[in-house]
């Protein structure tokens, strides 16, 4: 999956995340992401950039199979001194708008890491689509 970030129309990030489904499980797994960090066009970071087995990052669960659970936890991403996301499971069977469209059947997953005390992000995912929200993220289009 791909993402690109902008402010006032200017390219701020663009992340390549990279995830796996078990065929067993239906657990979808996170190992690791591609960061290019922007600035007046230019490329000038790479921070958050994470792959599974370098510098001792493992895989995390970007979204367990099965049952939805209220106040289940895990890790999302295991990558010490760059990504250490962890998820809880908040809301669910919720109705949510993004200017992709109107969805129904969707989870709100509350995420906080350790590297950054005090910080949450919220995230609404919907059945069949995925990621429609994260913070003030919207869905906008989708590729079909």
């Amino acid at each position: 999956m791909q993402e690109y970030e902008t402010t006032d129309g200017e390219l701020e990030e663009i992340s390549r995340n990279y995830f796996a489904e078990c065929s067993e499980t239906q657990d979808v797994y996170y190992f690791g992401e591609e960061v290019d960090i922007y600035d007046d066009g230019e490329i000038v970071s790479h921070e958050g950039a994470w792959r599974a087995g370098q510098n001792e990052a493992q895989p995390g669960i970007i979204f367990p199979g099965g049952a939805f659970i209220l106040g289940a936890r895990y890790y999302q991403e295991i990558a010490p001194d760059v990504a250490l996301d962890r998820a809880e499971h908040t809301g669910s069977d919720l109705d949510f708008s993004v200017p992709a469209g109107d969805y129904s059947s969707c989870v709100e997953i509350t995420e906080t890491t350790s590297l950054e005390k005090h910080e949450e992000s919220i995230k609404y995912y919907c059945h069949g689509v995925g990621l429609v929200f994260d913070d003030d993220l919207e869905l906008v289009l989708i590729f079909e």
